[in-house]
């Protein structure tokens, strides 16, 4: 890892996938998402904060017209264990008529992604399509939808950092994941 994304000395933390992993996947999932660009009248809805490294690295490999802009939900609140799902700001467009596509970091347990999806179509998005960088490799409920594009990224069910996600807030910026050690699921 470069000095410059150096953890501190009491993160123990183990690489799960390096920068040239998370971009190639991001590279999958910008073909997969091309295509709704292409059709015309696409906003990119982020959903933050984590969703924010995402949302930029995917916009900058897209090509042609398309809003952008974000959302607020969070079931984290820098904690290290989901809750309540807390809006701090719904989307500043309108989404009448959009072709969204919602845009996080992890897919966990998924209720963050489904109520924002829930939230587009309520408002009036012509179609809502969820995009991921990573997915979490655990059970989940069946009647959890799952991602509608992801980028192939899978890691273990651990508390895993980097990428958009973080720890107690920190260590959004780094290119690479890395998973909390001795940490049980999140």
């Amino acid at each position: 890892m470069p000095d410059s994304q150096r953890l501190s000395p009491d993160t123990d933390a183990e690489l799960l996938l390096s920068a040239d992993a998370v971009a190639q996947g991001i590279q999958r999932l910008a073909e997969q998402v091309q295509p709704v660009v292409d059709k015309g009248n696409c906003l990119l809805l982020g959903v933050l904060t984590g969703g924010m490294f995402p949302l930029v690295h995917l916009a900058e490999l897209l090509q042609g017209d398309f809003l952008i802009d974000y959302c607020h939900a969070t079931r984290y609140s820098g904690g290290t264990e989901g809750g309540e799902m807390c809006w701090e700001r719904t989307p500043g467009f309108s989404l009448e008529g959009q072709d969204v596509v919602v845009v996080d970091d992890i897919y966990d347990a998924g209720e963050t992604l489904a109520e924002v999806a829930q939230f587009c179509r309520a408002n009036g998005a012509a179609s809502v399509r969820t995009a991921v960088l990573v997915i979490k490799d655990r059970d989940r409920a069946a009647a959890t939808p799952l991602p509608d594009f992801d980028a192939g990224l899978i890691v273990p069910d651990r508390y895993v950092f980097g990428c958009g996600m973080d720890v107690h807030n920190r260590w959004r910026h780094l290119t690479a994941i890395y998973a909390l050690a001795d940490t049980g699921r999140s």
